[in-house]
């Protein structure tokens, strides 16, 4: 299956190893040397589970909210604030071994990027963030009750099609943020709210498209974190599966908050 989030892509304890394990006949000497060598520390027996990533993902969550809170009360940090998460997301992705302290600070300081820019589209949309954070637990909740359902299970034809969406949606993206910046459209959402289909602004279907691949993504995310447990990872892999978990459910909010602005325009 092709890799999506970068969080997983690059870290060997979710790739996919397969099941099938070939069977070894042990000889009289094997047991022995098997018998006679140390027992396993702590740390060989410490494993990656769910449970522990679910405890280490409400962490991250909890110093979110807490960033969010001064990034809502000093704006200004927006930012800055984003500069540096960009900076730690990149440390945390290529960073072989996993660090705990770098990605609770990602999460703190993405915290103060996301509650500063909550501000200012409150500040234009009296009500929308709550409704935005209302949609995003919506639909965080409602993937994660389908994927532990077993309801709902990430597949190779849907994830070609998932990364074709995705390079998709990075083109007009960028030719949005180029024609916005030349002075090309006079909105705010360039193209989005300045073409409409039957009266309704292009930024709201492309809007409801990115939700729905936002959800889909985190499915990825989720099968990539059993497949972790599976592989036995180390258990301080539980943050690489929490950080990843957070850069998609903080993507998905921000993309939820600004379709509900681009509607409302």
């Amino acid at each position: 299956m092709a890799l999506t989030n970068p969080a997983f892509s690059t870290n060997p304890a979710f790739k996919d190893n397969g099941q099938t394990q070939t069977a070894t006949t042990l000889s009289a000497e094997n047991l022995q040397q098997m018998y006679e060598s140390p027992a396993a520390t702590s740390t060989q027996t410490d494993r990656m589970t769910v449970e522990d990533t679910i405890n280490k993902t409400a962490i991250c969550f909890a110093l979110l909210v807490a960033g969010a809170v001064v990034g809502w009360l000093v704006p200004v940090l927006a930012i800055p604030a984003g500069i540096i998460g960009f900076v730690l997301a990149l440390v945390n992705i290529f960073k072989k071994q996993p660090s705990p302290a770098l990605v609770l600070s990602y999460s703190a300081v993405q915290g103060i990027f996301v509650g500063a820019i909550s501000m200012a589209f409150e500040s234009i949309y009296p009500g929308i963030v709550i409704q935005a954070v209302i949609g995003t637990l919506a639909v965080v909740g409602v993937t994660l009750a389908l994927f532990a359902s077993g309801k709902i299970r990430a597949s190779k034809k849907a994830t070609k099609i998932f990364l074709i969406a995705m390079f998709g949606y990075l083109a007009y993206s960028i030719v949005n943020v180029i024609l916005v910046w030349t002075g090309v459209t006079s909105s705010a959402f360039g193209l989005s709210s300045d073409v409409k289909i039957f009266g309704i602004p292009l930024g709201v279907f492309i809007g409801v498209l990115v939700v729905i691949m936002g959800a889909y993504s985190l499915v990825l995310d989720f099968d990539f974190v059993q497949r972790g447990v599976k592989n036995r990872a180390p258990r301080v892999f539980g943050w690489s599966g929490a950080f990843g978990i957070m850069v998609t459910v903080i993507w998905l909010y921000l993309e939820i908050l600004r379709l509900l602005a681009i509607s409302r325009d």
